[in-house]
């Protein structure tokens, strides 16, 4: 049996808690609590999976089939109409590396935005070093994209635009669709990547006119780390970006061109498809909406809760109810290190601060030097932690006073 034991203070109702329990709110990095079936579907797999596509033994065929199947389920999910295209990365980056080395050269323009993540912006660095053009959509002050400035960055040499969906930052959330539109009205290619947002938000890639669409499986997808998702138009061609053993054609001298395989060179993590394959279910079951709204109901009672605090200065557009469920913020000059860190040692609440691996829109928010102290909640996310919450960052407050 667990006890939890409640501090209460005479001005803060339910401090904080002892125990050596941790309220989790990192969920933009990874979900920590996954459902319990996922994780019985990776110990399932663990004991008895093979190497998928390397033998026609049960081991091999049990693997074979969780593959096949969660190829279908992410296609039906994403519309990404042939199951084919859905193609397995160990993650995001690796996913977004191959679209963009796969389909950009280093003579072509690109545009994209100062809200990425650097799994965006630095392989299109790289480019750039070897002569490729880029453009930079920027913000409002909310940190919303002007995506008015679309149609003046378009040049003849354009190929496409690569964009996140969600800022890991801000929580904004761009309007895809519109950007979809444009790209289909101008022939340019359209690259998503849909880190922040994949299995909380509806994503249509046939409605939403995307050609590729990126994502893990450890975020609101709540698998295992280690899975990554590519889904590739049936149209658009994207160059191999590793090479090798693919269980067929082995006496090619080049990796077969038949998708998937053209881009799923060496073994799969069949054990981690297990468990997205599981989790799909678990989001479908118990609707995907629902979840988010939950989620959603957390981030907006704890915004409530902190942005009306003297020294408490919040990043992003909160007149919207369309964004993602987190909240960035800073305690007057103070380091958001020394911020997260004081909310761990004294209250064990578990946040990122720092730059968050996308520096464009600190310089352009101003928080370079002091990055942000960054909360994202999940439907796991409890009432009660968000008070706790609350009453942690009012305390700090106190403090320095």
């Amino acid at each position: 049996m667990r006890f939890v034991v409640f501090i209460f203070n005479y001005k803060h109702k339910f401090l904080f808690r002892e125990g050596g329990f941790m309220i989790y709110f990192d969920n933009a990095a990874t979900t920590k609590n996954k459902p319990a079936e996922v994780i019985d579907a990776v110990i399932d797999a663990l004991k008895n999976f093979g190497n998928s596509s390397r033998g026609v033994y049960e081991e091999s065929l049990s693997a074979d089939r969780v593959v096949f199947d969660t190829r279908k389920k992410l296609a039906k999910m994403f519309n990404v109409g042939n199951s084919r295209q859905v193609v397995f990365t160990k993650n995001a980056t690796e996913s977004l590396n191959i679209a963009i080395n796969g389909l950009f050269s280093e003579k072509e323009h690109i545009i994209t935005s100062v809200a990425e993540h650097n799994s965006v912006l630095r392989p299109i660095n790289y480019l750039r070093a070897k002569g490729a053009e880029v453009s930079y959509i920027n913000v409002f002050e909310n940190g919303v994209l002007n995506l008015d400035e679309l149609s003046k960055l378009v040049k003849v040499n354009t190929k496409g635009i690569v964009l996140t969906h969600a800022s890991n930052v801000t929580g904004n959330i761009t309007d895809i669709r519109k950007v979809g539109d444009f790209c289909r009205e101008n022939n340019l290619i359209f690259v998503v990547d849909a880190s922040q947002t994949a299995g909380a938000f509806n994503i249509d890639m046939k409605e939403m006119n995307i050609d590729v669409l990126c994502f893990t499986g450890h975020k609101s997808m709540l698998a295992p780390q280690g899975v990554g998702v590519l889904c590739v138009r049936e149209e658009i061609y994207i160059r191999p970006l590793i090479v090798g053993g693919s269980g067929t054609h082995s006496y090619d001298e080049f990796q077969p061109d038949k998708m998937p395989t053209r881009l799923e060179a060496g073994t799969l993590n069949a054990h981690g498809i297990a468990g997205l394959h599981v989790s799909i279910e678990y989001i479908l079951r118990n609707k995907m909406e629902n979840l988010t709204k939950r989620a959603l109901e957390l981030s907006r009672k704890f915004y409530d809760g902190v942005s009306k605090l003297p020294e408490v200065k919040i990043y992003g557009d909160f007149e919207t109810e369309y964004r993602a469920p987190i909240v960035s913020l800073n305690i007057s000059d103070m380091d958001s290190s020394e911020v997260s860190s004081m909310l761990y040692e004294e209250f064990k609440i578990s946040t990122r601060p720092g730059a968050h691996c996308a520096p464009l829109i600190h310089k352009a928010l101003g928080t370079v030097d002091q990055g942000m102290v960054r909360f994202s909640f999940s439907h796991s996310n409890s009432d009660e932690e968000i008070e706790l919450a609350i009453n942690a960052i009012k305390k700090i407050i106190d403090d320095r006073r």
